[in-house]
């Protein structure tokens, strides 16, 4: 739902009434996962998406159905053996899609959580609405048992950033399954660093902010650490990167790209930048460039596991040249160790596309 918060406080403020749908459970290949979002105004807009365009046309008949009669309704949505251009994931998946009016209090106070960014759970169970923030839980899900017993479990999923379904008891006991209940987290964004405020950083900022990241730019030049330079980035830093490196958050979801290749630079930045749980630190310069880097920072006294870390030349081979394309094959190799790919084209594996 990140996608269309935007979209959907637009509504909300024109005094537009909404149904959402939601992704809460998928089989097989399904193209998108539990917690994609897709909105139907009552004037017929539409924003986000369920499937990539697979089921997204009965969808749109179903939340228009449940827009006028208020009742959630939770939909499964697959191949049909008859006809598998019918109503259905002609890639061979199945998802349950929760389709619920979106008026309450509750899912607004969750929607500005999420438009400032700050920590919060969603919880859906049948057309009500459960907000569990770090510090509190509002709302009722119509049972004192049930509310305290999901808001708990809502609570300690937020924690660990995770999505998607619980079973309870229908007073909220343990090991039953009379009531589904599902839990949407939204954390704030991971960070990507980007180090060196040259041409290449441009292309890389406006990557990562599509691909959702929240963007720094630092550079500790000052002439060319702009914000007209750097339309895109959430922020731009004046300071030696090393330095400021050491002074804010990194997380195990922090993406380091260090676009500088300049060894007064680099190496402090580099051996702080290790000393970080980031899930990547990518460094751009050619061969001989990262042979010295690597040579000065075992000078400093750092091990062979922890330079292993470093994606040294940053990207996948693509065959880039310009900014654009470099900022696309650095952009690939972040995505494909997130997600564990392998880099290669799929017209040259049988493996699944969604494992």
């Amino acid at each position: 739902m990140r996608d269309i918060a935007g979209g959907l406080a637009r509504w909300r403020a024109a005094g537009v009434r909404f149904a959402l749908a939601t992704v809460v459970r998928t089989f097989s290949s399904a193209p998108r996962g539990p917690g994609a979002a897709m909105a139907v105004a009552e004037t017929g807009e539409v924003i986000g998406s369920v499937s990539g365009g697979c089921v997204e046309g009965a969808v749109y008949d179903l939340a228009l159905s449940v827009l006028e009669s208020g009742d959630p309704v939770t939909q499964r949505y697959g191949v049909s053996d008859d006809d598998a251009f019918a109503v259905g994931l002609t890639c061979g998946g199945i998802i349950d899609i929760l389709v619920e009016r979106a008026d309450s209090p509750e899912f607004a106070a969750a929607l500005d959580a999420v438009l400032a960014e700050q920590p919060v759970a969603l919880v859906h169970s049948g057309g009500r609405f459960l907000v569990v923030s770090p510090a509190d839980v509002k709302g009722d899900l119509g049972d004192p048992g049930l509310t305290e017993a999901a808001g708990e479990q809502a609570a300690g999923m937020l924690a660990h950033g995770r999505t998607g379904m619980i079973e309870l008891g229908r007073h909220g006991e343990q090991r039953m399954t009379d009531v589904e209940v599902f839990v949407q987290s939204f954390t704030p964004p991971p960070r990507m660093l980007v180090f060196g405020a040259i041409d290449f950083a441009g292309a890389v900022a406006r990557i990562g902010k599509f691909l959702g990241y929240h963007v720094t730019v630092c550079d500790a030049r000052p002439v060319f650490a702009t914000r007209s330079r750097f339309p895109d980035a959430d922020e731009i830093v004046v300071a030696w990167p090393h330095r400021y490196l050491r002074e804010t958050a990194i997380d195990p979801r922090t993406v380091i790209c260090v676009l500088t290749h300049d060894p007064k630079f680099d190496v402090p930045l580099l051996e702080a930048a290790l000393e970080t749980p980031a899930a990547y630190i990518g460094v751009m310069g050619n061969r001989r460039t990262h042979r010295d880097r690597l040579a000065r920072l075992r000078e400093l006294g750092i091990g062979e596991e922890a330079l292993a870390r470093l994606a040294a030349p940053i990207g996948l081979d693509l065959g880039a040249r310009t900014p654009e394309e470099t900022a696309v094959a650095i952009a690939a190799e972040i995505v494909s160790l997130t997600w564990n790919g392998t880099g290669r084209r799929l017209s040259e594996l049988e493996t699944p596309i969604h494992p």
